[in-house]
């Protein structure tokens, strides 16, 4: 048998991309370039597995393509809205991802996120950068107190549940959470952790809005102008899912009115595109989807892709099929 043709779409660690070049007839992205619907195309007629990330678009006008070669999408993320599932699953093309190894890292950047968010970091790092701060006194840039405050968290897996240890743990936080089927017990127990029956409950009697669902059709701006309007006026929103959860243009005007105090973002509608709205403002920290970005956490990221690879190549079940 010949060796396997693999296409990894953009730049890994080097070490992740020495290992696959050992074991595979591997094409890298030397340059880093974000790949064109036409070059995804072609990917998928001349290699047998491609691996890409959550920046490269594959919907059914890319993965409905005639003679196709590809039989695995082996995906760099956890997240895999970018691909048409149902596309591929009638295609039967096979794809996995990369759950459980992002999950410290990402949880750690939404802390981040709400601590720069109330404490009004983004804002003092400008002032001071601006050469525009004129001292201390006593009532200059007050924010928010965010030991003992209420963390609400929409969604509560892997990531979730992390940060609301992070935060209650850590900063002595009291955790709310949404999802629409109880938590462990345990670990409930453990984070004195209290559901809410729905979202708007949630929105009203949280300091802090922490978004950890996926992506894709079914949560396309689950937060909107009307729940946006239930939040506290001293209230902070942090997104470090996916952009498409939240409406930009309702975030926006929510910031610019003064309806919430702040926001905390990570991830963005249409990304690496930002609107220009945000980049006006004072009460939004923006971060460049940096969830998952240390070495230790790509790198295992790279490893369980080369996991899926190799089982798939030798016929073994796959550790993290997504389809």
């Amino acid at each position: 048998m010949s060796t396997p043709k693999v296409l990894i779409t953009r730049k890994w660690p080097v070490s992740v991309e020495k290992k696959l070049q050992m074991l595979y007839d591997v094409t890298l992205n030397e340059d880093d370039h974000p790949m064109t619907a036409d070059e995804l195309r072609d990917a998928l007629q001349h290699y047998d597995a491609v691996c890409p990330a959550v920046c490269d678009s594959l919907p059914a006008d890319v993965i409905n393509i005639d003679n196709k070669r590809c039989k695995i999408l082996a995906n760099f993320g956890v997240g895999y809205n970018h691909i048409d599932i149902e596309a591929a699953k009638q295609q039967a093309l096979i794809v996995t991802n990369t759950p459980g190894v992002l999950t410290e890292s990402t949880a750690d950047i939404a802390m981040t996120l709400l601590l720069m968010s109330a404490r009004r970091g983004a804002e003092g790092d400008r002032l001071v950068r601006a050469k525009q701060w004129r001292g201390w006194c006593p009532t200059h840039m007050m924010s928010s107190d965010v030991t003992g405050a209420t963390l609400g968290l929409i969604g509560f897996g892997r990531i979730a549940q992390a940060m609301a240890r992070k935060a209650h743990h850590g900063f002595g936080m009291k955790i709310l959470y949404f999802k629409p089927s109880p938590a462990d017990p345990e670990i409930v127990e453990n984070l004195n952790a209290t559901r809410c029956d729905n979202i708007e409950e949630l929105l009203q009697h949280s300091d802090y809005v922490s978004l950890h669902c996926p992506g894709g059709e079914t949560t396309r701006h689950l937060i909107n102008e009307a729940r946006l309007k239930l939040m506290k006026p001293t209230a902070h929103l942090i997104n470090t899912a996916r952009g498409d959860v939240v409406d930009s243009q309702a975030l926006i005007k929510a910031l610019q009115e003064k309806t919430i105090a702040g926001a905390g973002l990570d991830v963005y509608e249409g990304e690496p595109n930002v609107d220009e709205g945000f980049l006006a403002l004072d009460n939004v920290s923006l971060l460049p989807h940096l969830g998952s970005a240390t070495i230790a956490t790509r790198t295992a990221m790279g490893g369980k892709v080369l996991n899926n690879l190799t089982a798939f190549f030798s016929g073994q079940p796959l550790p993290d099929r997504v389809v």
